[in-house]
């Protein structure tokens, strides 16, 4: 069984940060990737960034620059941290684990407001 746990969403203004993380627990076998993936209401879910097993890193064109994903592979963690918000980035950001098929973690609740 695998388990992602996602923490670090919260409220924050316009132009401020966050960091989330997310540990998976479990029996894992041959990690592909780990990314971050995020879901507005309204919208489908879509990439947000990707880190394989030999780090190499994809990102969707609307965070180049402003967001930044990183692992620590004896912790099966992953990170996403996020600058320049805008209230377009608001959204539920879900950790993604793909080995032989895709886990999901629950969601992490980004809002950004003034």
């Amino acid at each position: 069984q695998v388990q992602l746990e996602e923490s670090g969403g919260g409220l924050v203004q316009p132009g401020g940060s966050l960091k989330l993380s997310c540990a998976a627990s479990g029996t894992i076998f041959n990690i592909y990737a780990l990314g971050w993936y995020r879901q507005a209401p309204g919208n489908e879910r879509e990439l947000v960034a990707r880190i394989t097993r030999d780090g190499s890193t994809t990102y969707a064109d609307f965070v180049k620059g402003r967001f930044t994903i990183s692992r620590n592979n004896a912790k099966n963690t992953v990170y996403l941290e996020m600058n320049s918000l805008t209230p377009e980035d608001t959204a539920t950001y879900y950790c993604n684990l793909r080995t032989s098929r895709d886990y999901w973690g629950t969601g992490t609740l980004v809002t950004v407001s003034s």
